[in-house]
């Protein structure tokens, strides 16, 4: 009889260690990722109503699409100007994808949108785009902060809604990247959306909403120094950001270093507090993460930290991605090149189903060209254990 119960107790091990997805967790110390597959997403250059794709977004829906986002400048390469809000929306994990779908259309506006952040609220099952209007305020006045919605898996989206009525008039330019729901105290379910100011008056801003989007308020403020004044070389000025919600509830935001203050690295700066302040007491500089003053990807996978970036001093080339497995205080020396040649924003997304299979991959979209960083948007799947 004790025999059986053990031999009954060796089969349940064995079927545990086979079947079981919570040791793939266990493994994260022999991630090697492989460059599984990639596509060409957009391609720049003129063609139709559209000169230039840049920013791209991509993110997975609580019902398993992955939706991708992209500004569609209309008449040039400019930060300015008129532009499409473009979208493409696939079903089988990027397989395959929809024909490009513009989702807003600013006209002939002389300063247009700018994306932006995409923020997935789990709990309604809604996909939120914020971006802004008018943010350089050239030949145009006020800026707005701007939000659209989906409620159908990113089939069709809401009218434009205009939130500077809730958060004042500023300047405030969303991302580039994801927002977070925050799945942890404090602030359980809270909507967190970091951005930037202009220039002048940069720095790394956020604004909340504790009732799935339906109002928001301002909250943590980093400013750039000194504050609201013109900028000299190597000036305090943090820029693009993306927060990665941390498993103790904390908030990391990883941020661009626009004027190289300090060194030619990033900026990484803490919220304890769901969002609400940004302490200077929890703001580091990361050495590691070497850029040439850029927006990067983050992401927060089944406890590692993931981040890309064209890693390079002085040009927007090398896009690369590292990952920690000590929530960012340090970086595996290995690194991977997800391409050699001019590259520049980038945003990251995984599938948190659960099955061992969706533990398995990441997904980058990513600027990139051969000459210019501005010629194509790329989408990247990556293995992570697929190196061995």
């Amino acid at each position: 009889m004790e025999t059986g119960i053990r031999r009954l107790a060796a089969l349940s091990f064995l079927l545990y260690t086979v079947y079981s997805p919570c040791l793939c967790i266990s493994s994260s110390k022999q991630i090697n990722p492989l460059l599984y597959d990639e596509q060409l997403l957009w391609v720049s250059g003129a063609q139709g109503e559209v000169n230039t794709y840049r920013i791209p977004l991509l993110t997975f829906t609580p019902k398993g699409s992955l939706l991708a986002f992209a500004e569609a400048r209309k008449g040039t390469y400019a930060d300015t100007g008129a532009k499409f809000l473009a979208m493409r929306r696939s079903t089988d994990k990027g397989a395959t994808w929809s024909p490009t779908a513009f989702i807003v259309d600013d006209g002939s506006q002389p300063d247009g949108l700018n994306l932006g952040s995409v923020v997935v609220d789990e709990e309604v099952g809604s996909v939120i785009l914020i971006y802004a209007i008018c943010f350089h305020q050239y030949l145009c006045n006020p800026s707005s902060t701007m939000m659209v919605e989906s409620r159908d898996d990113g089939l069709s989206w809401s009218t434009p809604r205009n939130l500077s009525v809730q958060l004042g008039v500023k300047n405030f330019a969303p991302g580039p990247g994801f927002g977070i729901q925050k799945h942890y105290l404090p602030a359980k379910g809270r909507l967190v959306v970091c951005g930037h100011g202009t220039l002048a008056g940069d720095g790394v801003f956020c604004i909340l909403s504790d009732d799935h989007g339906r109002n928001w308020y301002n909250g943590a403020a980093l400013k750039s120094i000194p504050y609201n004044q013109k900028k000299k070389a190597l000036d305090f000025n943090p820029d693009e950001c993306q927060p990665v919600e941390m498993m103790d509830g904390s908030i990391v935001i990883n941020v661009r270093n626009q004027n190289s203050y300090h060194c030619r690295c990033r900026v990484v700066v803490r919220s304890r507090d769901g969002g609400l302040s940004l302490p200077i007491d929890d703001l580091y500089f990361d050495y590691n993460l070497v850029d040439p003053a850029v927006a990067a990807g983050a992401l927060m996978k089944d406890g590692v930290l993931f981040f890309t970036n064209p890693s390079n001093e002085q040009h927007r080339v090398n896009l690369t991605l590292r990952w920690s497995l000590t929530n960012g205080n340090s970086w595996v020396q290995q690194a991977v090149q997800i391409w050699a040649g001019p590259s520049a924003y980038s945003c990251i997304t995984s599938l948190n189903s659960g099955s061992t299979e969706d533990q398995k991959y990441i997904f980058v979209i990513y600027e990139k060209g051969h000459k210019d960083y501005y010629e194509t948007v790329s989408f990247a799947k990556i293995h992570l254990y697929g190196g061995h």
